[in-house]
């Protein structure tokens, strides 16, 4: 049994007036439970600190003492302490056969090599979790902390099949912790990475069946494309999805939303943008996406772009006209030539100039994942030219370094071209090709 050890937080602030200084506690002082509970990190404090009554243990070096905090349940305490209370990443257990990073080379930065699986980033930011490292007087604090939604990776709920999947023996109990939480009243989003021989058919069907049988719990599911890198020696074989199979899984995945559209009023199933690229099919209209519940999953970023850029162009900015290149990824390349077709702008020549991915091998064809010398070799002999290229090839916006670490300022000077990086933003997009702007 896991036990719940006692820590000191040390407080370095209190707030004026606030509920915790109207209390009588100073900085110097260090919390160490709140109605009698050890408080092990941010999930506990905020938990408690909902609460218009709330105890807390305080050490002092004059001794300890409990003190009761009255306050308005959105009133937050006024406490700031030495420490984060996030506490360290906790880090996956598994071993899966589609693990991004284990298909990663050597020599990149340290950060990209960390495997996340902490249910309390799926809470906060909405990163997706596999619940195998989480023993159960934890999930028990999952479910007392109301914890809710979280981001499930399910992958299968076939008991064989997922073990097989994550390499884990322990990994083929997800359906009794799914249980739990809809016994519980809290709810999830799931996804499902499909790899073609591992979890496709009968096993897919299993698993999207146990899955709608939890809803309303089990909030939606997507559906994405395993990525492969060509950095696969000595890990198992998993084919990629072609054109064909892409169409198939597809196929049985729309077969899949008509029924539950009709039984529980939500298509509840979705396929990721990927999918439809892979397939050459475009992908489906925007209401067939509902209220987005998997955008960051990848699913309907294409179609809520469009919708963005088709708002912004029915009341365009002025134009100045010239030529640009739109960079992206493989997989982008044809929706965005075909909304540019649909929605062109005066005096602006586009081209949407697709990149090969000969870091990762060409099987990677999304745009995040292109670095700066994929960039610039799909850049050479390009002159008299604007280049737009999507945010997400960056670190971020304080950072503009790729995947290779090349930083954008370099990638400028060796092209000696105008290159000005766009975020995921319809509007934007259309400013930026208008030579109004772009930022990420």
């Amino acid at each position: 049994m896991e036990q719940r050890t006692k820590k000191r937080h040390r407080i370095i602030e209190v707030e004026q007036d606030s509920p915790a200084e109207q209390a009588g506690i100073r900085a110097g002082d260090a919390l160490t439970a709140m109605q009698g509970e050890p408080v092990q990190d941010e999930i506990d404090y905020q938990f408690f600190s909902s609460m218009e009554s709330v105890e807390l243990a305080i050490a002092r070096d004059g001794g300890d003492f409990t003190v009761t905090v009255e306050k308005e349940d959105w009133e937050p305490l006024g406490l700031s302490f030495a420490e984060p209370l996030t506490g360290a990443t906790r880090t996956c257990a598994n071993q899966c056969v589609f693990c991004f990073v284990d298909q990663m080379p050597a020599g990149m930065r340290d950060t990209l090599y960390v495997k996340d699986d902490d249910w309390r980033l799926s809470l906060r930011s909405g990163h997706y979790i596999t619940l195998t490292n989480v023993g159960d007087r934890e999930f028990e604090r999952i479910i007392e902390r109301r914890a809710s939604p979280l981001y499930i990776s399910v992958h299968a709920t076939d008991p064989a099949a997922r073990v097989r999947l994550l390499g884990n023996a322990g990994a083929g109990n997800i359906m009794a912790r799914l249980r739990a939480l809809h016994g519980a009243g809290l709810r999830f989003h799931a996804q499902i990475v499909a790899c073609p021989g591992y979890n496709d058919g009968a096993i897919l069907e299993r698993t999207l069946d146990d899955l709608a049988g939890l809803h309303p719990a089990a909030q939606s599911v997507a559906v994405v494309p395993v990525g492969l890198t060509k950095f696969r020696e000595g890990l198992a074989h998993i084919p990629p999805y072609t054109r064909d199979t892409a169409r198939e899984l597809i196929a049985a995945i729309e077969r899949r939303q008509e029924q539950c559209l009709a039984r529980m009023d939500t298509r509840f199933v979705f396929a990721a943008d990927e999918l439809y690229c892979l397939a050459g099919m475009e992908p489906p209209p925007e209401e067939a996406y509902e209220d987005y519940p998997q955008i960051e999953n990848g699913v309907g970023m294409l179609r809520q772009l469009e919708m963005e850029y088709r708002f912004a162009w029915e009341e365009p900015p002025p134009i100045r006209p010239r030529r640009v290149l739109l960079a992206c990824g493989v997989s982008p390349a044809a929706f965005l030539r075909g909304m540019l077709e649909r929605y062109p702008l005066p005096g602006v020549e586009v081209e949407v100039l697709p990149i090969g991915n000969r870091y990762f091998g060409e099987t990677v064809t999304v745009s995040g994942l292109l670095t700066g010398g994929d960039v610039l070799a799909a850049l050479q002999g390009r002159e008299n030219a604007e280049v737009l290229l999507s945010g997400c090839m960056l670190r971020s916006s304080d950072e503009q370094v790729f995947l290779d670490d090349m930083p954008l300022d370099e990638l400028r000077g060796r092209t000696g071209l105008t290159i000005i990086p766009v975020g995921n933003d319809g509007e934007e997009l259309l400013l930026a090709l208008a030579g109004v702007g772009g930022r990420i």
